[in-house]
This record gives C-alpha cells, structure tokens and sequence, in this order.
C-alpha cells in the first residue's frame, strides 16, 4: 500500500524466479516508522518471510534489495542502499550497504525495494523500466567479469547491480557491485548466484516527493557546508583518501600485520594515502551526492581505474608483508571485476600464509611473496585447485588444516583491517557484531582509539562497552537512513583535531574522555523522550523528519539504531546463534601483542557482560522482554 510519508516511492517488488511470478509486496507505515528503511526494513521482512534453518545458498533463501528514505534525495552522500539475505559467509543476517547509482534508479523507476525468491533455471537478470518489470536471460553473459556484464547488461544509462565469476561459483564472500562501489561483505554475490541472477538493471522518470522541500534543502545546504569544512570530511578525505591514517595505525600498533600477528609494519609509510597521492593520484572521485570525494582514481596498463582504499592497502599489503603498491592496485581491480570482497581475501590469504609457514597447509601462498597472487585470486573466482578451499574462507579453512586460535574470523566473517588487541574497544566491536568481525557494524570505536585524534584510551576496557554500544547504534541508524557512514565522522568538532598537536592537552582530554563512561552508561539509559533536538554535528534525523514527515529527532533517531540492532540480534538467536559465538580466537584473547605488557589483549570476558547489561540482554545474549517492550520487538518474535 502507498505510504503516508514522503521521501518512500511507495512499491516494493516481490520477484520469484522459480515461477516468474511478479507482484508487489505490502509493507506497513508502521514498520516504515520502527525500521526507516535500508538493513533494518530488509532484516524484518526476512524475519517475516524466511523459514528458520534454511540454507543460505538454497533457493529458500530470500534476497532484498532495500533504498531508504533520503536515498536519491541530494542530501550528502545519500546514494547508498542495502543487499540483504541470510549469509552464506556466516549463517547470520547478511547485509550489504554500498554506494553506486542503483539505488537512485531504483527509487526513480518507482520502488523503494525488490525481494527476490526462488531460483531460476537458467541465468537471468530483472529489467526494471518504471513500472515495467521483466526477467530476461543473461545466458550470454554468464561468465562474464563485473567490467563486461555493466557493458553488456541493459540501458547503459541505467543503474546495475551485478555479480561477477565469484558470485556465479558461489564464493563465500562473493561481492554484488553498482558501478565501481562494492557490496563487499555477508557474500550477497554468493547468493544471487545461487539464484542464477547476473544483475539488476533499474532507470525510471519519477521524482522523489518530499515532506519540506524548502527545510530540506537548506539543512542540506549547512550540512554541506560543514562537512566541506570539516578537517576529516573536508581536508583529510578528499587529499588522501580512506588510507589517509594508515601510518597512524601502525604507531598506534593497531595495523594487520603478518596474519594479524603484530600490528606494526615497518613499510607502512608506503602503502599510506599521503604516498598514494604523491606517487599514483590521477584525481579525486565519488558517488553521487557525495561532497567528500574519497574515491582515488589511479592508472593501470593505460587505464584509468578506482585505486585501493585503507582495508586493501594493509590486507593485502602488510597483513601479507608486501609493500608494493603498484602490485596492490592491481590486485585491487582484478577483485573488483571477477566480484571478491577485498578484505576477506585478504585476510584468507594472511591466514594460509600462515598456515604454510608452519607446515599446516602447503600452498605456495607466503608472507612476502606477490609472485602468485593474481593466479590465486583468479583461482579464488573460479574454485580451481586450493581456490576452492580459499573460496570457504578462514573458519572453513581452520576447521580443515587447524589453526583455530590464529584465525582472524567471528561468527565466519574475517575480520577487517584493524588489529584488535591494540584497540580493545573495537575489538569488542568484531565479537558482538550481527554479520560477523565487521569494523561497521561493529561501531568503529577505533575512530575513538586510533583513527581519529584517538581520544580514548586504547586499551582501557571499562569505557569500551558504552562507547562500542552507542557507535553501533547511531551508526546503524545512520546507513538504515541512507547516508554513508563517512558523514559521522564531523561528529567531533574541527578544534579536536588540533589537541593531538599538543601532548599535554591529548593527554588531558583522554583521561577526561575514557573516564567520562558513566555519563554515557546514563545516555544509553535515557528515554528517547529526553532527547527531543536534533544533534547540529548529526544533522540526519532532521532531514529524515524533512523529508518523510516523520516524528523524528535524535532520541528517536538513537531509538531507532538500537531497535534494528536488536532485531538483527533476534535473527541470530533464531538461526541459533547465542553468546559463545560473541568470541575473538585466542590468539586476540590471550595472547599479548606486545610481550611483557598484560593489556595488550582483547579482555571480553571483562568487557562482555557489562556490554549484555547495557544492551538489557540476558547473560546468554538474548533481549529480555523489557527490552523487547521498550523497543517494541514484541511481535517479531512469537
């Protein structure tokens, strides 16, 4: 049924292609209201729809495509949207938020998602033009990598979606791509070759309705101006892209290192983004709407191409102790097209380092050595000879050869491109994410730690839980909505920035910050009620309440995160997940980094049930039902 806000078309679509059958699916105001749009309306709708227990890779399983409500609306940054499915990577709620022109399409063709069932019998893409809907073969472009299937897919001015050979041979963490921008993790691409769907392509010619045009467009136009202002969103970003803390890292011992078994590398100044803009920089570039312009465009065989962001650059440079960029950039673009998700070949490729270094799994694959690594990667794509088994990924992998309590995993998801015992709180991060060891979803409190100005203490462990709790809510509210995550980090003011410059006032600050945790606990225990403004740092839930007409400010809009937060928790639970699987391998939890200094582990077992109390979950990591209430999860759940 149409909705009574603005900013939504309306109209999902419900696809099944064991029948072909086409119609639409009805999503209430009421859930448009509790999950806004994005992971969070994807995750209720396969909570509703999916039978518990099923293979992912099943033609059970459902995928959704899902925009949000400020996605296509010119607000900064808002060409994001979300893949949804249960994960074949992890067996958890798999998700999926990228960038790219898809969603824009999408919501101009007039849906605001597609839910996809079934499998089809042969290769097939979905032709959405407006309200025209159709299934059409893609026999002649299976096989194909990402570059050629965009070229060959459809309307060259539409919006695509699409896998490449690592989706079609089922690549645990197979990756979907909308022009240059990946849906890298949760393995989406995996299942949409499960499906036998190629792509998606999308065009349409209606506009995007909004509740206050004239408040929206001048808080958009602030809003702009403050992140062009900003010294991360305005300065650091653009000059030097995503890796711009790269050498930061490294001093803050936080950086994968030698399949995370240190996290200092003495080459890191050569895989930063400073050398990167030095040495490769052609120019700068971005998704549609985006005032940062992060995107670093490089030159490879003659071509201009997307250059590698931070996660690549230390995955597949120091996590394998090689510091050849040029290598890097073109391991980089032979991901991208043949559709595997950087980080977790990455890290699946320090992990066999590893296990052939101590003669666990001999592979050839060595620390060090680049020789071999584009074969493998091809190999990876197409599940030939040891790419079959580096296909699984590293919980598979330990299972089979050993080498569990080295395995840098959680719940199945590898981890990405921050070594945990240098920074505890991100660390709690990995273990109590919904999808996995993801640095996202799992807050980015290393932005507290050692990203940022660092702030926090990075090994206290007593603020962790608050500080991971409230970043993992706010932004998850913030991508539901439909804003990149980079748009949060304006959040400090530009003048924090500065105190790292001076010892005395870094130090002054940390100690204020890390030990500031019980006013935090205490904003974690507000009432939405109490919080009735709108944040001028976080100006997203004024333009969502501009744009749709909703009740909505940042007690809500916080409101809003932990809810689809817990409603991803209770996939989980039902899936049969619980608190032994909110872990970190021993090599994270007891063994120090840094030998002779005890703090330099990952103590969850201090932090975790503080963390559970927080969330108002039980000790076994379930929402009570007081929580359940004052979130009102009580029907989702029977």
């Amino acid at each position: 049924m149409p909705s009574k806000y603005k900013g939504y078309m309306g109209k999902i679509l419900d696809i099944n292609l064991s029948s072909g059958k086409i119609c639409t699916f009805e999503l209430s105001d009421r859930d448009r209201e509790r999950f806004i749009g994005g992971r969070f309306i994807s995750t209720k709708i396969i909570l509703d729809e999916l039978k518990p227990g099923i293979d992912p890779l099943s033609p059970d399983n459902i995928l959704v495509v899902m925009t949000s409500p400020l996605t296509g609306t010119n607000a900064p940054s808002t060409s994001r949207y979300d893949i949804s499915a249960k994960s074949p990577q992890t067996g958890t709620i798999g998700h999926s938020n990228s960038g790219g022109n898809f969603g824009i399409h999408l919501k101009r063709a007039g849906w605001d998602g597609i839910v996809v069932r079934g499998r089809a019998q042969s290769p097939v893409y979905l032709d959405i033009n407006d309200d025209t809907v159709t299934i059409k073969d893609a026999s002649h472009i299976w096989g194909k990598d990402i570059e050629e299937t965009k070229e060959l897919m459809g309307d060259k001015r539409a919006g695509k979606m699409v896998i490449g050979p690592g989706g079609e041979n089922l690549v645990k963490y197979a990756i979907v791509v909308s022009q240059d921008r990946a849906h890298g993790r949760s393995g989406m691409g995996a299942v949409m070759g499960s499906k036998n769907l190629k792509g998606i392509v999308a065009q349409g010619k209606k506009k995007i309705e909004l509740h206050d045009p004239e408040g929206f467009k001048e808080t958009i136009k602030k809003w702009i101006n403050m992140l062009k202002d900003h010294p991360a969103t305005g300065d650091y970003l653009p000059k030097y892209g995503t890796s711009f803390f790269l050498k930061s890292i490294s001093d803050h011992n936080a950086l994968p290192t030698k399949n995370f078994s240190t996290g200092y590398y003495k080459d890191a100044q050569m895989l930063t983004g400073q050398t990167l803009a030095e040495t490769r920089l052609i120019k700068n570039d971005g998704c549609q709407s985006c005032p940062i312009r992060c995107t670093r465009i490089v030159e490879l065989d003659g071509r201009q191409i997307k250059g590698p962001e931070y996660e690549v650059l230390c995955l597949l440079g120091s996590n394998l102790l090689i510091n050849d960029m040029d290598a890097i950039i073109r391991w980089n673009y032979e991901l991208d097209i043949l559709g595997l998700d950087t980080i977790s070949t990455g890290t699946v490729l320090g992990f066999a380092a590893e296990l052939n270094e101590k003669g666990m799994w001999k592979t050839g694959i060595e620390f060090g050595k680049k020789e071999n690594i584009s074969e493998i990667i091809r190999n990876i794509a197409f599940r030939r000879g040891i790419g079959a088994d580096l296909a699984e990924g590293v919980r598979y992998l330990s299972k089979k050869y050993g080498g569990k309590d080295f395995a840098p995993h959680s719940k199945g998801m590898e981890f990405a491109g921050y070594e945990p015992r240098a920074v505890v709180g991100h660390g709690l991060g990995y273990a109590t994410a919904n999808r996995g060891a993801c640095h996202l979803d799992g807050g980015y409190v290393i932005f507290f730690e050692a990203t940022g100005p660092a702030l926090l203490d990075q090994y206290d462990y007593r603020s962790k839980p608050s500080y991971t709790i409230l970043d993992q809510n706010l932004m998850a509210s913030i991508s539901a909505g439909g804003n990149c995550l980079y748009t949060s980090l304006a959040v400090l003011p530009s003048v924090i920035f500065k105190i790292p410059n001076s010892k005395i006032a870094s130090w002054l600050v940390t100690k204020i910050l890390t030990y500031s945790w019980p006013i935090i606990n205490l904003t974690l225990k507000l009432p939405s009620s109490m919080m009735r403004y709108h944040l001028p740092m976080l100006p997203h839930s004024k333009a969502i309440k501009q744009a749709t007409g909703m009740d909505m400010d940042f007690g809500r809009f916080a409101q809003m995160g932990e809810r689809g937060f817990n409603l991803e928790r209770l996939f989980n639970i039902r899936e049969g997940f619980t608190a032994k699987d909110d872990t970190l391998p021993k090599r994270f939890t007891d063994e120090e980094q840094i030998p002779g200094k005890k703090k330099s582990k990952v103590p969850l077992s201090k932090m975790l049930p503080k963390y559970y109390r927080l969330r108002g979950w039980d000790n076994n990591g379930r929402p009570t039902k007081k929580t359940l209430k004052k979130l009102d999860l009580e029907d989702v759940i029977n």
